[in-house]
């Protein structure tokens, strides 16, 4: 049997039969080409009503524009979208909103310096911001989204921006509810509180489209999978007949590789904090209380927490970005870092990925060539200057090999970065940082919104310079990912971090627990107990 074509059909959960029921959407023969690529060809999918819809592919196959066709932010070349029957042409956001299409990106669209009511109420026009607040509030206890309406933008973390945009959504009551990697960061229990959620919208008429690169997520919630690869569709199935496997190969050809771990024995602490407390830098932040963290050289250590807990915080002590920390609370090897800026701590070997790929990862008008001297400016191997200049040719040729060896889908080293579907980018920066040869890497959210193929390449590529003999600290929410590379596991929790517990020893409801702020140290020699 053919692992495309005659796969099942998909099944509906909507209380009105698939045979009478008008599809809630249907696109027919859609088309969108961009110079030098050809983003959607000749597609077609049909969403019933009440129905989960998963839309699968790797990086670059070309859902984020048809998401944007259907939520009107792109005009297709060619095809036809119907809307409950009647052909549409979307002009816009505001005309998808006005016909009950709502849409949460994966890079999201709010205001910076306004705050989170006052974006919700920007589509909101008919209330009040008192009244908006109210609802943002309500829909927050509803679901678990804890979100303060009065908070500014430019104080949330990217997991709390994710809630406000899908707080933002749900308020709409819309009939078509488009979701881009909407987990990625709750907690295991907060997904499960999401999910009988969208279950309730979906028995109630609600046609879900729903994009992530979780298999096991897909397999468990959507009723439907549309499989795109280079455009095109390449299979239609029902996800809860299917195994990862399954699912991987209709994705991506072929499964994942499996990683490789070696046992191996840790070497000599390359990062050592000790006691670390700083207060929040504004009233929205969160204060670290006592932080004590070592990662030694050839072990990766993980961070698990949800968004919002102090992550922030810790990293940009970490990076370099804030040089508050108390003298003697952060080492490099022996070398006290607490007062060095980014730029010193990466000539002690310490380069970091942050969770932002777009304007801190890399300057979006700015080609992957040039992006290259964010942070790697001259080597003996690869010399970037002459005479105050740029050696350009040196410096494309470099970024050409990375491209190459991560596997980047992109034009070349001249593409500018916002150019780059997410994950590609986010392939780029991580190799971009690994090509380096740090003694330390930190990296936060290493494959936030990158497919199954990619993300086990990043894995793969972080457990190869732990074993040779490179110290790595990953601060993730995606729980899987940490158990799958790391050796030892903390949870940070309202800004206290809680005692390591080797991966072997940890399971999901424990760290879920821990998430709440509560943990026992009974194995950890007397750490006082934490309370929430």
């Amino acid at each position: 049997m053919s692992v495309y074509s005659e796969r099942l059909q998909p099944k509906t959960t909507s209380r009105i039969s698939s045979s009478m029921a008008i599809p809630r959407l249907q696109l027919t023969g859609i088309t969108k080409a961009y110079p030098g690529v050809v983003a959607n060809s000749d597609v077609s999918l049909t969403v019933m009503p009440g129905e989960i819809h998963a839309v699968l592919g790797e990086n670059g196959a070309g859902k984020s524009t048809l998401m944007k066709i259907i939520y009107g932010a792109v005009k297709p070349d060619a095809g036809e979208v119907r809307i409950n029957g009647q052909v549409m042409q979307i002009r816009n956001p505001k005309e998808a909103r006005a016909n009950g299409i709502n849409m949460v990106f994966q890079h999201f669209n709010l205001f910076d310096t306004m705050t989170v009511a006052e974006n919700v109420w920007l589509g909101l026009t008919r209330s009040s911001l008192e009244q908006v607040s109210a609802a943002i509030q309500g829909k927050a206890a509803e679901y678990g989204l804890d979100v303060d309406p009065a908070r500014p933008v430019h104080t949330l973390s990217v997991g709390e921006m994710q809630r406000v945009e899908i707080i933002r959504a749900l308020l709409t009551r819309p009939e078509l509810l488009i979701l881009d990697e909407p987990t990625s960061v709750l907690t295991p229990q907060a997904v499960e509180k999401l999910f009988v959620v969208l279950r309730k919208l979906a028995s109630e008429g609600c046609s879900i489209l729903y994009i992530s690169h979780k298999l096991h997520e897909i397999r468990a919630l959507c009723t439907a999978c549309t499989v795109l690869r280079g455009g095109k569709v390449t299979g239609v199935c029902d996800p809860s007949q299917e195994s990862n496997a399954s699912l991987s190969r209709l994705m991506i050809g072929a499964e994942p590789p499996l990683l490789e771990r070696r046992v191996r024995q840790a070497g000599a602490p390359v990062l050592t904090v000790k006691g670390l407390s700083l207060p929040r830098e504004d009233q929205f932040g969160v204060d670290l209380h006592g932080i004590d963290l070592q990662v030694r050289a050839g072990e990766v250590v993980g961070v698990a927490g949800v968004s919002g807990n102090g992550q922030k915080e810790l990293l940009y002590a970490l990076s370099g970005e804030d040089t508050r920390a108390p003298r003697g609370s952060v080492h490099v090897g022996a070398v006290d870092v607490a007062a060095l800026h980014p730029g010193q701590r990466r000539q002690l070997g310490l380069h970091f990925v942050p969770e932002e790929r777009l304007g801190r990862g890399a300057v979006p008008t700015l080609s992957l060539a040039h992006n290259l001297l964010l942070t790697r400016t001259e080597s003996v191997s690869m010399p970037r200057f002459a005479g105050g200049w740029i050696r350009l040719r040196k410096l494309e040729a470099h970024a050409a090999r990375l491209i190459k060896q991560f596997m980047v889908k992109a034009s070349g080293p001249q593409s500018a970065a916002r150019a780059l579907s997410g994950g590609n980018l986010q392939k780029f920066i991580v190799g971009r940082e690994i090509d380096a040869q740090p003694t330390l890497l930190i990296v936060s959210q290493p494959t936030w919104g990158v497919d199954v193929g990619a993300a086990a390449q990043i894995r793969g590529e972080l457990l190869a310079l732990r074993d040779a003999g490179c110290a790595v600290l990953v601060v993730s929410e995606e729980l899987d990912e940490l158990f799958e590379v790391c050796d030892r596991l903390h949870v940070i929790a309202r800004g206290r971090l809680s005692p390591s517990v080797p991966v072997a020893e940890a399971s999901v409801e424990k760290m879920g627990e821990w998430m709440s702020g509560l943990w026992t140290a009974a194995d950890q020699g007397g750490v006082q107990h934490a309370q929430a």
